[in-house]
């Protein structure tokens, strides 16, 4: 540490020297005899400081296994995550344990977690995707939580995974696909699903007071019971048709108190997800229709026939609940007459 003085400022410098680099303070002074005052309370505050910073050694992660984690895991991420995703959480934890054991989670390294995602890539791409964005992001939490130091999937490059333009049916399919399912409720229930885009939890907890039959809208709404996928309450308009079929449930909840859900068994039991799934699965093979079909094809059917009458991206999305649009713009393709109007111009 010394003085200097140059060209560059009318003021002695003091120079010194931190992990290697170069550095200068300014003594504000033209006098030597002040800037060699200032250099020594300079020196002095820096020791004392120096003094004061007492580098502590890092403490090494708490020791927990893998099954103490995913139990601990899966306990939080229910109160913040939907049913489904939380199943899908709980799917991606089975595989990683079934591939690497009940280790210590500061066992579990790069390499091996970059073997068990490309292994189960070659098997499902889409599972091999499912389990990559659900584990990274526990990971993410057990370094928060000081389980490991760092998280071990952020280094793990995923496979390109070639990307599909989503199936969607058109009107006269859908009516094909209603026409071989008996039970009258079910046929409502894929009516509406079709022309509101609502994903099946929403629908089969959709409840009576979700329905503004003065305004024609529905409010799907968090509760304890039932919580959106965004965690965001959105606003859907239905026609005149979807009306009369609400008046009908509607008036039905006014009679029998009971009944608090829009779409329930004979028995005002609620509907399980899976059960609607299959229903409407088994109705399409009963029309011959491609396999790809399945129920959340209703939803990607409801925002393709927005996209083809000319309906904004923009109004799909907030129609959908998507929380960016990037996860719209998957309906870009649809409308590609803006496409062709772009090439005539050349």
């Amino acid at each position: 540490m010394y003085l200097v003085k140059n060209k560059k400022s009318p003021f002695y410098q003091i120079v010194y020297f931190v992990n290697g680099k170069r550095t200068t303070v300014s003594t504000k002074t033209k006098s030597k005899k002040e800037a060699e005052e200032f250099l020594l309370r300079f020196k002095n505050s820096k020791k004392q400081i120096e003094k004061k910073e007492v580098i502590k050694p890092k403490e090494p992660p708490k020791s927990i296994s893998f099954s103490q984690f995913k139990t601990e895991y899966l306990k939080y991420v229910r109160s913040i995550k939907s049913k489904h995703y939380v199943k899908s959480i709980g799917l991606s934890f089975r595989q990683l344990e079934n591939f690497l054991g009940d280790i210590p989670l500061v066992e579990i390294d790069t390499r091996t977690l970059d073997n068990f995602i490309t292994t189960t890539f070659s098997r499902t791409e889409r599972g091999a995707h499912l389990y990559y964005r659900t584990l990274k992001a526990a990971f993410t939490k057990a370094v928060s939580w000081d389980y490991i130091n760092e998280n071990p999937f952020k280094k793990i490059t995923f496979p390109k995974v070639a990307k599909s333009h989503p199936v969607f049916i058109s009107i006269e399919e859908f009516k094909l696909i209603r026409s071989y399912v008996n039970e009258e409720y079910l046929k409502d229930l894929f009516t509406v699903a079709f022309y509101t885009g609502m994903r099946v939890g929403e629908i089969v907890n959709m409840k009576c007071n979700w329905i503004d039959l003065s305004n024609n809208i529905i409010t799907i709404r968090n509760g304890d019971d039932f919580k959106t996928k965004s965690k965001k309450e959105r606003v859907i308009p239905f026609n005149q048709n979807l009306k009369a079929i609400f008046l009908k449930y509607i008036s039905r909840e006014l009679s029998l108190k009971n009944y608090i859900y829009v779409f329930t068994n004979k028995n005002g039991i609620k509907l399980n997800e899976d059960f609607v799934s299959k229903k409407f699965k088994k109705a399409v093979r009963k029309a011959g229709l491609s396999d790809q079909i399945h129920f959340h094809t209703l939803r990607h059917s409801f925002a393709s026939l927005l996209v083809q009458k000319g309906v904004s991206l923009y109004i799909v999305k907030e129609l959908l609940g998507h929380e960016n649009l990037s996860t719209t713009q998957i309906y870009s393709h649809i409308n590609s007459s803006n496409l062709k109007d772009a090439v005539n111009l050349l």
